[in-house]
């Protein structure tokens, strides 16, 4: 009975622990977990299978990420990326797949080891790694994000969507828009990119 229990306790430890390493997200002390976390808690895959990103995420990430640092401003703006935390109030945070963020606002915490506590000017996402389970659609989740990003201080926030090849934008104090994603986006005010035009440099077709 002893060593049932003690099964029992470490199994709760153990399913914590991973929960814990399993969440993508946090708002308002609510967890959204990575797509395919219960893959991972059914012992079926291995949480990195589920937190990594696909090949396709990484380089369009990639290709933006390279054009922002070539185009932007590098005394004025810092171009962050690779899931960057961001942390608007306690018990809520989001990952970022790309922030770009007024040099000397940022520059305290690049040297910090936590979640950085002040918002970016322009917030750039390429899909996304979140359980939809709780949203009933992508959408309804892109909605959320979006508008807590934007009440939380960020001037604009761009979304690429693989699936339907489409650019969504949502700037504060303007109507939000979707356009096709070889169109120009404006990110911050003179830094206009598209993405197809990015893909066509590079010669390939998604």
């Amino acid at each position: 009975m002893v060593l049932t229990e003690e099964k029992k306790r470490l199994s709760k430890e153990e399913r914590r622990r991973l929960l814990k390493l399993l969440t993508y997200e946090k708002v308002k002390g609510k967890p959204i977990y990575y797509r395919g976390y219960k893959e991972v808690l059914k012992g079926k895959l291995p949480p990195e299978a589920v937190m990594g990103s696909s090949g396709l995420q990484a380089f369009l990430v990639r290709l933006l990420v390279e054009f922002l640092l070539g185009a932007l401003n590098r005394n004025k703006y810092e171009v962050l990326f690779n899931e960057v935390g961001f942390l608007w109030e306690k018990g809520s945070w989001r990952n970022l797949d790309i922030a770009v963020f007024e040099k000397q606002k940022v520059r305290p915490y690049l040297v910090q080891d936590k979640l950085i506590p002040i918002p970016p000017i322009a917030v750039i996402e390429v899909d996304t790694k979140a359980d939809l389970s709780n949203y009933g659609s992508f959408e309804g989740y892109m909605y959320e994000k979006t508008q807590e990003l934007l009440d939380a201080g960020v001037q604009k926030v761009v979304w690429f969507i693989t699936k339907v090849k489409k650019v969504f934008i949502a700037e504060r104090g303007k109507d939000w828009i979707t356009t096709d994603w070889d169109r120009e986006v404006e990110v911050i005010e003179g830094v206009k990119l598209s993405l197809g035009e990015l893909l066509e440099s590079e010669g390939i077709e998604v």
